[in-house]
């Protein structure tokens, strides 16, 4: 199961008490305040991982609490510390407080952490007090409350090529070909419900250049305003370097005006409001094994009005594969290039 949304509530240990606490021994009548400190509250941290690649165990255990400090003790002795609670994410976890809806943190890479719920600081006990002129005290502190909050967690995946166009125009099976993934693959729109990944290499060891590729449901008109699958996954392409756009130019596709089909998904992507539409695209004719002659001269025309290239696949016969993987492969690096320039 897919999860790239979940709400939790978290609460830091609170301060163990501070001791009051009189030395007792054997020949000395009046010993002197005793009472050690309590001991911090655990804090509650939360960590990226590569090993996961869903929210999906916070959508069904959303509280976490972590280990209050233990009370101070007579002789001086001090509250041990409660432990931390680590919540592991997925790496590309935004973190937003819930109640201001500001942004807390954006994981990045792999091991970063941040604390998210300060423990309590420990009372302190009434040997703490002690002065010349207040040689017993009475006075100790209670432990300080741990800190509670409630955050909103989304994930947006980290892929370098982002895979668009209508429902069921052959993304899936182009993933499948490309690379290791294998997502769910049938002759109907929306087989795809969730997001799917696959790492792409291009080129011998020594030159090789590696890429994530995202495929993501289908859109249609409306996405950007929740029609469709489309709208709940366009957060997963906002990081990409590169967009591939996939039309289907097949008899079947039962679409005739392909330069409107284009610019609806143009639009979508615009109007998503994450300058999707800025990003570098590759133009792809799909299913070109079954093409429909009238349907790819059109969109070969509107790709020179456009002066963008055009490449022709099919992922069932492997036709086209090779060059735009190669295409991707030189894109990615160019912007990668560019970006570390920046």
């Amino acid at each position: 199961m897919f999860i790239d949304e979940a709400k939790i509530r978290v609460k830091a240990g609170d301060g163990g008490n501070g001791c009051m606490a009189f030395r007792r021994e054997k020949f000395v009548p009046r010993g002197g305040p005793s009472g050690g400190d309590g001991g911090k509250g655990g804090d509650v941290i939360m960590e990226s991982s590569e090993r996961h690649n869903t929210l999906v165990h916070f959508r069904f255990n959303p509280e976490y609490k972590a280990e209050r400090g233990r009370h101070g003790e007579g002789a001086n002795k001090t509250g041990r510390d409660g432990s931390d609670v680590v919540l592991k994410v997925p790496v590309g976890t935004i973190v937003y407080d819930d109640e201001t809806g500001e942004k807390v943190f954006d994981f990045s890479g792999p091991d970063e952490r941040i604390i998210i719920a300060r423990g309590g600081r420990g009372g302190r006990g009434n040997a703490q007090f002690a002065t010349s002129t207040h040689q017993a005290p009475r006075e100790h502190e209670p432990g300080r409350p741990g800190e509670e909050r409630t955050y909103r967690l989304e994930l947006k995946l980290l892929a370098d090529v982002g895979l668009v166009g209508y429902p069921n125009v052959g993304k899936s099976t182009l993933i499948s070909r490309i690379s290791a993934a294998r997502p769910k693959i049938a002759d109907y729109p929306f087989t795809t419900l969730e997001p799917n990944l696959g790492v792409v290499v291009v080129g011998d060891e020594k030159d090789a250049v590696s890429f994530v590729v995202a495929d993501i449901p289908g859109l249609i008109e409306g996405a950007h305003t929740g029609a469709g699958l489309g709208t709940q996954f366009l957060r997963h392409i906002e990081r990409t370097r590169l967009l591939v756009h996939l039309v289907d130019v097949s008899d079947g596709s039962g679409r005739d005006e392909v330069a409107k089909d284009v610019e609806v998904i143009l639009g979508e992507l615009g109007s998503f409001g994450a300058h999707l539409e800025e990003k570098p695209m590759i133009m792809v004719a799909s299913k070109i094994d079954v093409a429909n002659k009238d349907k790819l001269a059109a969109l070969k025309k509107y790709c020179r009005k456009k002066k963008k290239k055009l490449y022709e696949i099919s992922a069932v016969t492997g036709k086209g594969i090779e060059e735009l993987k190669y295409a991707m492969a030189e894109e990615v690096k160019a912007q990668r290039e560019k970006h570390a320039v920046a």
